[in-house]
């Protein structure tokens, strides 16, 4: 295969391509010039690209061709006979390849650019790299061979005239002094050399921040007073240090450094982290008169600094804070605030218990005076003497009763009460022996008839509601008057106990069957008190093991066997075993009584008061009672075809000129007749309620007790009185409702309540 100008060969076939200058030719070594030969070509824009000289063979192009489109088109040659169309020789195939020019200007794809770089940084610091892109053919020539330039910048910024990598020219970038700078990149191709094309783009690059600025305070004293009452918290003030940088480089932290003259950390600093602001906070109580101003030295430093600008300097700034502490007006402080006070609980009314002091801490050192705050001793059972704070009892003490009193003790200046303080104050009464030892509980000890000698009988113990600093001791012994006893002994056994045995062998219960035994109990003092207490002791039948068997009293030989708790404890039980059977008792009565007043009830509730005769609410106001009236009307005047009652007021048997038979006399009832009206339509009736039969029927949404009601008249037979509105002339006072007493249980309460209703409508006409 041959490379021409225009084109080229594909094989080695007797057709030859031959370059021209606006195309190319074919020629077959068969054609000898004299037009025989006709030439065609097809594939590839053959007839509307490329056209083709039939007689010389020559190639040319139609349209203008663009290489970054398309670089080569493949096509066949064909060489026929003119005068037969056959092909002379066989098919060639060719390619024809499209040269490239320079047509084509770099272009950058992604711009424009955003890129950044710090603060500070070095010359020749990379920043980004941009890239262009030439569409020419970059294997021939330098069509697409790129140059990089700065046409715009180029004294802060430089660029790679081959890799397109964008570096700092200048060491000095303060992102304070410019945050963003704007460079114009060009890409030329040819090599940048003259006639080449050339595009550009705008690289954006943004000077980020680094710490190179430390916080400054914007003045170097501030100034605060605050009231001396200011209760520990209370912010003194706000101070900020300004810092250029930004982001996390203005972070900062605040110290104080220094305090003169008050020899104590008075003030702390904390740091408000979204404003970055140090508040001066109160940590210890203010005091005007020991000092009313204090200074500090108020110190500000980045939390980050960065070791590559040590060399700038420090990166902390001081300022100075005077606070000035306002006088207030104060109440008298106790000094000290709280205490304990002791007391013998014998001491006289009017003893002196303690002295509380208290001070105005303001300049001024008004008078105190003292009281008690009587909600915290409502006995009154301390006073204070308003001038010196002297605390001295207003009552007699028992500590006994009441061991401690926690007391307020109230102190106000003289001339103004509303500057009051308060002490709490602790009184501890002081135990002395005022209270003599008792036994520990009336003791009753049982013995058999036949004890033996020295048996225990009873262990005594005793209590006393004082309480020495050395703990108890108890003394037992029998009372002076009989210091000896021929039936029993005691004994103390030095723990603050004794024991009773007996003194000789057996006892004669028909003799003598209690003995009471007096026992002197006395304490360690001082001063020594004393006191009497009476053991019983019952005589009792013992069968041959011990075991007590009968004694003078029942409850004697519970206790004997019991303990008093396991008796509480059993009795406790019985109790509950008591509430328990009433209490299922009062549930099945209560059962009972429920059912039966449902029965009752059942048997009431069928019985409605209603002024129209019907079923119900419901059915009166479903249906129109007009009609019901105007069909007794026209059964009056029928002669009681249609049901109208009849008796009493009126003549049912329309022109007969005598009523019908009736069961009760007594009890017949009518109903009174009505004005004579025209004879109505009978079908208009029987359609109406035909009607309503079908639609109750049809809706299914409706409960069965609102089914369809047929009404009537009593007719004149009907031994009760009708409960109709239509045209009714009775009166509960004409009817007797007694027969209803002869239709059985379930109507019994309803001839009672009628007969009482009976009975209130004649009471005061007698």
């Amino acid at each position: 295969m041959e490379e021409l100008q225009a084109g080229e060969m594909c094989s080695g076939l007797p057709l030859r391509l031959i370059a021209l200058a606006a195309g190319g030719k074919i020629h077959s070594d068969s054609d000898e010039g004299d037009g025989a030969i006709k030439y065609t070509i097809s594939g590839e824009g053959a007839g509307t690209i490329f056209l083709i000289d039939e007689l010389t063979g020559d190639i040319h192009a139609m349209e203008r061709l663009d290489r970054e489109q398309k670089t080569f088109y493949t096509l066949r040659a064909q060489a026929r006979d003119r005068a037969t169309n056959r092909l002379l020789e066989p098919e060639s195939e060719f390619i024809i390849k499209v040269q490239d020019i320079n047509d084509s200007e770099p272009r950058f794809l992604h711009g424009p650019y955003i890129g950044s770089v710090a603060e500070l940084s070095p010359t020749g610091t990379s920043v980004m790299q941009v890239m262009a892109s030439d569409a020419d053919d970059p294997t021939y020539g330098s069509s697409a061979r790129l140059v990089y330039s700065v046409l715009d910048g180029e004294h802060h910024f430089t660029v790679d005239p081959k890799t397109g990598v964008i570096r700092t020219a200048v060491p000095d970038l303060d992102r304070e002094s410019q945050e963003r700078y704007e460079v114009v990149i060009q890409a030329t191709d040819m090599a940048g050399q003259l006639g080449g094309l050339s595009g550009s783009t705008t690289v954006t690059i943004v000077v980020t921040d680094v710490n190179d600025n430390p916080p400054r305070f914007p003045q170097k004293m501030y100034q605060f007073s605050i009231q001396e009452s200011a209760p520990i918290g209370t912010a003194v003030g706000r101070v900020k240090a300004e810092d250029s940088d930004v982001g996390e480089n203005t972070d900062m932290t605040y110290h104080l450094k220094e305090e003169s003259g008050s020899g104590g950390h008075v003030f702390k600093v904390t740091t408000d982290s979204d404003t970055q602001e140090a508040i001066i906070v109160v940590q210890k109580r203010l005091d005007f008169e020991s000092q009313p101003v204090h200074t500090v030295v108020l110190e500000a430093l980045n939390k980050f600094v960065d070791p590559r600008f040590a060399d700038l300097g420090t990166f902390r700034d001081q300022a100075i804070v005077r606070v000035a502490v306002t006088d207030v007006d104060e109440p008298p402080e106790f000094r000290p605030p709280s205490g304990l006070l002791e007391v013998q609980e014998d001491a006289q009314v009017g003893s002196l218990v303690g002295v509380v002091t208290a001070r105005d801490p303001d300049a001024a050192n008004r008078p105190v005076r003292y009281a008690i705050d009587r909600d915290s001793d409502l006995d009154q059972i301390f006073d204070i003497d308003a001038d010196t704070g002297a605390i001295v009892t207003g009552k007699g003490l028992d500590r006994e009763t009441a061991g401690w009193h926690n007391i307020t003790v109230l102190a106000m200046e003289a001339d103004n009460h509303a500057q009051l303080s308060r002490a709490s104050l602790r009184i501890r009464i002081l135990d002395v022996n005022d209270n003599p030892p008792e036994l520990a509980t009336p003791y009753e000890a049982a013995v058999c008839e036949d004890a033996k000698p020295g048996q225990l009988i009873q262990t005594i113990s005793v209590v006393d509601r004082d309480e020495p600093q050395g703990g108890h001791r108890f003394y037992f012994r029998l009372v002076p008057e009989a210091p000896s006893n021929p039936h029993f002994s005691l004994l103390d056994i030095q723990d603050n106990t004794a024991a009773v045995h007996t003194q000789h062998l057996g006892f004669n219960r028909q003799e003598q069957d209690v003995f009471f035994l007096p026992i002197l109990v006395v304490d360690s003092g001082p001063p020594t008190l004393s006191s009497t207490g009476t053991l019983t002791i019952r005589i009792c039948g013992c069968d041959s093991s011990g075991a007590i068997q009968s004694c003078n009293t029942t409850a004697f030989v519970m206790a004997a066997s019991l303990s008093p708790g396991a008796l509480i404890a059993l009795l406790v039980c019985v109790l509950i075993l008591v509430v328990l059977v009433l209490l299922i008792l009062t549930l099945r009565r209560h059962h009972k009584s429920h059912l039966s007043s449902d029965e009752d009830e059942d048997m009431r509730d069928n019985v409605i008061k209603y002024n129209d005769e019907g079923g119900g609410e419901q059915d009166t106001e479903a249906y129109d009672m007009s009609a019901l009236r105007s069909l007794y009307d026209f059964g009056e005047l029928k002669g009681g075809d249609a049901g109208g009652g009849g008796g009493g007021g009126g003549s049912p048997g329309g022109g007969a000129g005598s009523p019908p038979p009736a069961r009760l006399p007594s009890e017949r009832h009518s109903l009174p007749q009505g004005p004579p009206s025209p004879e109505p339509d009978f079908s208009v009736f029987r359609d109406f309620i035909s009607r309503k039969v079908a639609l109750a029927d049809g809706d299914l949404s409706v409960p069965p007790y609102d089914a369809f009601q047929t009404y009537a008249f009593e007719g004149a037979d009907s031994p009760a009185a009708s409960l109709s509105s239509l045209h009714s002339g009775s009166s509960g006072s004409e009817q007797d409702f007694a027969y209803l007493s002869s239709w059985g249980p379930r109507f019994r309460p309803l001839a009672a309540l009628y007969a009482g209703h009976r009975a209130d409508d004649e009471a005061p006409a007698s």
